[in-house]
């Protein structure tokens, strides 16, 4: 069910033409993922994707539109481009999915290899109880840097542009008229 809310939403998402309804479908979708995720017993991430994926991110994009106050124009011509990569990739992906093992397999290779190996040496090797913990912030610390660098990285882009609309504005409180007595 809650794959056919997604596919739906993204459906809804693809032929909207406004602006707050694709940011208020996009947190309706990072809700349904996120109940996904909980599905899949992973609540951490599932926290992590309602608490970034649906509320902060929401709340950032539909501040953005409330500065910028923009208009989606509709296009001159219709693409196909688009739409053909979206295929073609998808298609790619299914294909190589097939050479998968099915999901949740006991014998898979991540589970006689790596698992067994972080599971053994994680206390050891880490000093840190909790087996997560220790893959997300030392087995794959520079992953998780990565990851926290792009995250920052976004966040001073969205600040950049909030304050160079700001600035168009007026809003900016300096008017050129030299200090006030």
């Amino acid at each position: 069910m809650l794959l056919t809310l997604l596919a739906v939403v993204t459906l809804a998402i693809i032929g909207q033409r406004n602006l707050f309804g694709v940011v208020i479908l996009s947190g309706v979708y990072s809700f349904l993922m996120a109940s996904v995720l909980i599905v899949l017993d992973a609540v951490d991430v599932a926290m992590t994707e309602a608490s970034v994926g649906a509320g902060i991110s929401t709340i950032v994009l539909l501040a953005t539109l409330h500065l910028t106050r923009t208009i989606e124009v509709r296009p001159w011509r219709r693409s196909w481009a688009p739409l053909v990569l979206a295929l073609v990739t998808g298609l790619a992906i299914a294909w190589g999915s097939l050479a998968l093992p099915p999901f949740g397999t006991p014998d898979a290779v991540i589970h006689r290899h790596v698992v067994p190996r972080y599971l053994a040496d994680t206390v050891k090797d880490t000093h840190v109880p909790n087996v997560v913990t220790s893959v997300l912030a030392d087995y794959r610390g520079y992953d998780t840097l990565g990851e926290t660098t792009v995250i920052f990285t976004a966040g001073i882009g969205v600040m950049l542009l909030l304050r160079g609309a700001r600035r168009r504005d007026g809003g900016g409180g300096d008017d050129g008229a030299g200090p006030r007595a």
